[in-house]
């Protein structure tokens, strides 16, 4: 017999299955108030600006009416991660790669344009309506192709670590974060510079011998769409390559 589940009340309301009472007023506040106020602080003033506090003051009530929706901040956090993430791109009419790039493409803008959730560390696996409709897109654009559907959520994790990966290079680096500031480190010919200073040619002779050469020479920092696009070509070339072994009946593992 299976186990039965209890799903935290906050994944219950994200999926509308909070009891609704018929009696008495009408709820002043709902779910998706208080998170999308806890998303404008976190773009305005970044995760430490979200306290339960701070939302209470935005949406106009005590911190403690908070609490019949998100039992503490971590619930609210949880919330913020699904509730903004827009409606993914319709597969339709797409071939398999192209929806691929535009689904990877378009997570990796959602991260830069609310780099906040680069912190959240809970942002796999998903549970939420939203990033799980992102999930199913993905795998219905591969239906058909010939792998299995473990092979495909394996396809949708790997894009959206690359996803992630970048968005975390561009935004701590290239975004102009002061991750760098003693070392004067502003994009990837300064980092060139500081390597060739760094590393010694016997004991790095591969990586010396790149760096010496100009290998982070003349890079826009690490917001070139040339990188991130060379990045997923290569990995969908990888998924393409591996349809192409289970067309053949080659075993892959």
């Amino acid at each position: 017999m299976a186990q039965e589940r209890a799903l935290p009340p906050v994944v219950e309301r994200l999926w509308g299955r909070e009891p609704v009472s018929r009696r008495g007023p009408r709820p002043r506040l709902d779910l998706g108030m208080i998170t999308s106020a806890a998303i404008e602080i976190a773009d305005a003033e970044g995760l430490t600006g979200v306290s339960m506090a701070s939302v209470a003051s935005r949406v106009g009530v005590a911190a403690t009416a908070l609490y019949r929706y998100v039992g503490s901040k971590e619930d609210l956090l949880t919330a913020m991660v699904d509730f903004v993430v827009s409606a993914p791109p319709d597969p339709a009419g797409r071939p398999w790669r192209d929806y691929l790039a535009l689904w990877t493409r378009a997570q990796r803008d959602t991260l830069l344009e609310h780099p906040w959730l680069l912190q959240i560390a809970r942002l796999t696996p998903p549970l939420g309506p939203r990033r799980l409709l992102w999930l199913d897109r993905l795998l219905a654009a591969l239906d058909g192709v010939g792998l299995d559907d473990g092979e495909k959520i394996n396809v949708a994790s790997a894009l959206t670590g690359y996803a992630l990966t970048d968005a975390a290079l561009v935004t701590t680096v290239g975004g102009g974060e002061p991750q760098f500031d003693d070392a004067g480190i502003e994009g990837a010919d300064d980092y060139g510079e500081v390597l060739a200073g760094l590393l010694d040619p016997e004991a790095y002779p591969a990586l010396s011998a790149a760096v010496r050469g100009g290998a982070l020479r003349g890079a826009e920092g690490w917001v070139d769409d040339g990188d991130f696009r060379f990045g997923l070509e290569l990995l969908l070339d990888g998924v393409e390559a591996l349809i192409s072994r289970r067309a053949s009946g080659e075993d892959a593992g």
